[in-house]
């Protein structure tokens, strides 16, 4: 019953608020009742903080990260000064904010160079067309001496302009258009290697790989004029033409004409040897014949006679007492 009543006394003092201590000689629990605090906002405004420098930084760091790739060079910069050179491919750290990288192509290029006219040997002007296959050697030469991608190509313009102009200025006009009877011989050869020279003493850090002329052409105002040479031209060469063909068929029916006479006249000799010989043959048949009938013949030669002089509208004057009138009557004693 005493139990109960503490029990019921501890409850009513937990309602009203009041917390009390009490200990029992019998080991009775120790009941400790505390209300909690106010959460503290610094504690969480600090980890805010920390996370947000955690990933300023991890931004920087990445931002500042590059990769030079295999087909690159990198150039890298400090304050725009030229510092250092990357030529082998990986990832690679710069200093943040004061340092900046650009890339620099390290595969062959192609490069058009513009169209400009030249005076051949012959003094005839033409427009050539050319390209360059190119490649850079040498990053740090380049930003050196030529500064920039765009001034190293002009440069190379200029020198391969001034080559091609002299090694064709050796050349007739005729000699560089027609390809058939040309000679340019090693041309690209001779102005890749000459070209090389120049980049080299002026050390640019570039190599020319080989120059090609693409396309020779002809100023517009001269083009008429060239067009017209050349119809002139063809047509000499066609009447020209025409002439040699005539005179080799009047010399081949003359040679003709004169082999067929030659053939004409061998056969009709050839022919009159053998009716000769045959007439011949007939007279001594002939004249073996008639001579066993002298009287036969005589009559023979007569009818023949009758076939030459006699025809249809013949008119004969003879005397009766004739022996060629007797015979056209039938009077043949």
């Amino acid at each position: 019953m005493d139990q109960k009543n503490k029990d019921l006394e501890k409850f009513l003092s937990f309602l009203s608020g009041k917390s009390k201590n009490t200990a029992s000689s019998d080991g009775d629990k120790v009941i400790k009742m505390s209300k909690k605090g106010p959460l503290n906002p610094k504690k969480y405004i600090s980890l805010v903080v920390t996370l947000t420098i955690v990933f300023a930084v991890a931004v920087i760091l990445f931002a500042n990260v590059y990769i030079v790739k295999e087909s690159e060079y990198a150039v890298v910069r400090q304050f725009g000064e030229v510092v250092k050179f990357e030529r082998d491919p990986g990832i690679k750290m710069k200093v943040p904010f004061i340092q900046s990288v650009t890339t620099l192509p390290k595969n062959q290029l192609t490069y058009n160079i513009s169209e400009e006219e030249i005076n051949t040997k012959d003094k005839k002007r033409i427009i050539i067309d050319n390209y360059a296959v190119w490649r850079i050697t040498d990053p740090k030469a380049l930003i050196s001496n030529a500064g920039t991608l765009t001034k190293a190509e002009s440069r190379m313009e200029e020198f391969i302009y001034s080559v091609i102009r002299t090694e064709l200025g050796q050349l007739r006009y005729d000699e560089i258009i027609n390809d058939e009877n040309s000679s340019r011989g090693s041309l690209n050869d001779r102005v890749t290697e000459r070209v090389n020279e120049l980049l080299l003493n002026d050390k640019y850090g570039i190599e020319v790989v080989d120059v090609r002329i693409r396309r020779t052409d002809l100023p517009a105002e001269n083009e008429q004029s060239v067009f017209t040479r050349m119809v002139s031209e063809r047509q000499s060469t066609a009447q020209l033409y025409l002439s040699e063909g005539d005179a080799d068929k009047r010399r081949i029916e003359a040679q003709t004409d004169r082999e067929v006479q030659e053939m004409l006249a061998k056969v009709n000799k050839e022919a009159a040897l053998i009716q000769a010989e045959g007439e011949a043959e007939a007279a001594k048949i002939y004249n073996s014949s008639f001579s066993k009938d002298p009287e036969f013949y005589s009559l023979y030669r007569t009818l023949e006679s009758y076939k030459k002089t006699v025809g249809e509208d013949t008119v004969i004057i003879l005397p009766s007492t004739s022996p060629y009138a007797k015979l056209l009557s039938g009077y043949i004693e």
